[in-house]
């Protein structure tokens, strides 16, 4: 299991605790719950008015990928809710004292991890201190390190004045394996896993048959990553994308990123000029057609870099959150088909 970092204060939650406590039944604007189609729906009822009921137990989930697909596998077997809405940024998210509330007295929360949700740490934290069963998604998965998926990073670029690691985190696990559907095969399989053991009352068979189904379907849209890939000749399959996200798409796909606008794991890190200027002459001297940018995160950077080049296409990428209903990345598999349709036309 990822240890999570900076532990807050037991002070400081207390005062959270309480705040939350307050607070949680004065609004559920703040809060969402995945629905079946994967779309955070708002209005879902509280943890504890739940259990107060005896009605059902409450499942939360920190991101909204993962929301989606713990919905599939239990679907109405437990109340699911999800914390992030569409469109956030997982790396710089912040909770609600409601939301707080939330984790605190779930009947079992499950996470990304890998320091993915980095604003949520210490609420995780004192989750798992209050002994609320957590499960990481990441631990059931085949990890890549931070920069697996960068291959033509030079030992020269890392020991550049202006790209050190105390600018950028290199250590430990890159935490977005959702980019590989079959990485998430994996990570089902250790959620089915976690609840089975984890949830009474559950009806397992059930459980099972939703997981064979959802799998049989990551597994059919693996196969149609496949087929997309293959109509982009393997010299063509380079990538520059906004940060470093799609290290495991790479490995699965024979991809090869060739360099980040924001270089490491978290949106909140920052570019410097000389390592902008570098990437401007490497796109430059490849010839590379597309920047991906992230739908759930700013652009800025990336529009200043495709002015700086010219004559590139911009293509919005949905990384760390689903679309909206209706949009083309409403569900989990959604987004990956999605990336994958537009991956291919922008480099085919």
């Amino acid at each position: 299991m990822t240890t999570f970092r900076a532990r807050t204060s037991l002070s400081l939650m207390a005062g959270l605790v309480l705040i939350a406590a307050a607070c949680g039944s004065d609004s559920d604007a703040s809060t969402t719950e995945a629905d079946s189609s994967g779309a955070p729906a708002t209005g879902a009822s509280s943890a504890d008015d739940s259990q107060s009921a005896g009605e059902v137990v409450t499942v939360v989930v920190t991101t909204n990928i993962l929301g989606d697909v713990v919905s599939e596998l239990l679907d109405d077997q437990a109340e699911v809710i999800t914390i992030m809405p569409v469109g956030a940024d997982p790396h710089d998210f912040q909770a609600s004292a409601q939301e707080i509330d939330r984790m605190l007295s779930a009947d079992a929360l499950i996470v990304n991890g890998a320091n993915f949700e980095e604003g949520l740490i210490d609420v995780i934290e004192s989750a798992e201190e209050e002994g609320v069963p957590m499960h990481e998604a990441i631990s059931a998965v085949e990890t890549l390190e931070f920069g697996a998926g960068d291959e033509k990073h030079s030992d020269e670029d890392h020991d550049d004045e202006e790209h050190s690691d105390e600018d950028h985190d290199h250590d430990g696990a890159d935490p977005h394996f959702f980019t590989d559907p079959v990485r998430m095969s994996s990570a089902v399989q250790g959620i089915v896993s976690f609840l089975s053991g984890q949830i009474e009352g559950l009806d397992i068979d059930a459980l099972d048959a939703s997981a064979d189904e959802y799998l049989a379907q990551l597994a059919a849209v693996d196969a149609e990553v496949i087929s997309l890939v293959d109509t982009i000749r393997e010299d063509q399959r380079v990538m520059v994308t906004n940060h470093e996200v799609f290290a495991y798409f790479a490995d699965r796909y024979g991809f090869e990123i060739i360099g980040v606008v924001i270089p490491g794991l978290s949106t909140t890190d920052a570019a410097s000029a000389g390592e902008l200027a570098a990437l401007v002459a490497t796109i430059e001297a490849e010839g590379i057609p597309a920047i991906f940018a992230d739908t759930s995160s700013s652009d800025e950077l990336v529009k200043t870099l495709a002015s700086e080049v010219g004559d590139i296409a911009i293509v919005e990428l949905f990384t760390e959150s689903l679309g909206t209903a209706d949009s083309d990345a409403p569900t989990y598999l959604d987004m990956v088909r999605t990336n994958a349709e537009r991956i291919a036309a922008a480099l085919g």
